[in-house]
């Protein structure tokens, strides 16, 4: 099964890729003003291109290398004693190396959501970059490099239970997202509706079939275990999407195709973790749930809490992969004591992370453009391109 292992996961990678690019740059680009779309894609293409060269570089060998129980060293770093011959389990290392990259991409591209429309391009780059080796990295190791929260670890014989990224990549992302929204402040104008449902609807169904990848390949081999992660993986994004919209419609009398949508990605971040350890009763149950309980964190957050959170990013990303964590010991797949201790120190971790870089990177660059900069929007005044041309 070798060879079946090194073709799927090679797919599986692309699959991941496609998540960022093109599905998440249309995501978030339809759901922002037209002046904005492009500093969206820009946002997403470039922390792509970043995180590529910054993983290669040393945040490969933070989470994969044999540094010990904190974080895996530099020992690997611009991917020292990789070859083509190297192995990890069944793999070429080097494919390992390029399939956890993808995710090393999309997980600060998630952020991305909380600050469109009115964050600094140098702050996202280098507060992106940063983040993604200091917060991301470290966590990666402790949860699938062998670290302090694996089987073993600090939490016992059963470590932290996180098939996919519920922990590693959505709940860091989201508490990320939120803070940066409370701390660059909201929009000056918050009741502009999306100017492209029609783009969000293409990149959710793009992040759709991403996440087979995303989820089936985690299993980091073909066998009926990816199988079984990619089939529960889409029953919960199915339910998820049908309960977001019936919800809706129960509350405002209508359902619209943006909601639809979101809760197709609520659906997606809640099997996310539980993928690997649950079957298809177990992942109709954590949708059902998903969209509706992601539904009301966005009514808490944007309404009650008054925080902007643009994009809903920690509502739907950050609630929804806690909440599949959680569902893995409800479930009986996982130790209670494992699944809340492990969500409640990468919380932590990722609180104090983000809040020093923040602070930091705020001090370098500028968080937030100025006024007028934000009322002609990003794609002119900070790329000098418009995505329409509104002569014609």
């Amino acid at each position: 099964m070798v060879g079946a292992d090194t073709a799927w996961i090679i797919v599986a990678t692309a699959l991941v890729l496609f998540m960022s690019l093109p599905g998440l740059a249309l995501f978030y680009g339809g759901l922002v003003r037209a002046r904005n779309v492009l500093s969206v894609f820009m946002h997403v293409y470039a922390i792509a291109c970043l995180m590529s060269i910054l993983w290669f570089a040393v945040g490969y060998s933070i989470a994969f290398g044999d540094g010990g129980a904190y974080w895996g060293g530099l020992g690997k770093s611009f991917l020292n004693g990789v070859t083509a011959d190297t192995v990890s389990g069944t793999l070429p290392e080097v494919l390992f190396f390029a399939f956890q990259m993808t995710f090393a991409i999309i997980t600060p591209a998630l952020i991305v959501g909380a600050y469109v429309e009115r964050v600094g391009f140098g702050f996202v780059l280098l507060f992106s970059g940063l983040w993604m080796l200091i917060c991301y990295a470290p966590v990666t190791h402790w949860i699938w490099g062998g670290g302090m929260m694996s089987d073993g670890g600090i939490f016992g014989a059963t470590g932290v239970r996180d098939f996919a990224g519920g922990i590693v990549v959505h709940e860091t992302a989201g508490i990320a997202a939120l803070m940066i929204a409370f701390f660059l402040g909201p929009r000056r104008n918050q009741n502009v509706p999306p100017h492209n449902p029609g783009y969000v609807m293409i990149g959710a169904s793009m992040l759709w079939v991403g996440w087979f990848g995303f989820n089936g390949g985690s299993q980091l081999a073909a066998d009926g275990g990816a199988a079984m992660a990619l089939t529960v993986t889409h029953i919960s994004a199915a339910t998820a999407s049908l309960t977001w919209a019936a919800w809706e419609y129960f509350k405002y009398g209508k359902a619209s195709l943006v909601g639809l949508v979101t809760g197709t990605i609520a659906g997606l971040a809640s099997i996310t973790p539980a993928s690997g350890f649950v079957g298809p009763v177990e992942a109709l149950i954590i949708g059902a749930i998903a969209g509706i309980l992601c539904q009301e964190a966005v009514n808490l957050i944007r309404n009650k809490l008054k925080i902007d959170d643009t994009l809903d990013v920690f509502a739907v990303h950050g609630i929804g992969g806690i909440f599949g964590a959680i569902m893995i010991a409800v479930f009986g797949q996982g130790t209670w004591v494992a699944q809340l201790g492990g969500l409640a120190v990468v919380g932590l971790f990722t609180i104090v992370v983000t809040f020093v870089l923040i602070k930091l990177v705020g001090m370098l660059t500028p968080l937030r453009i100025d006024e007028e900069a934000e009322y002609n929007g990003l794609d002119l005044s900070s790329h000098g391109e418009r995505a329409y041309d509104m002569t014609s």
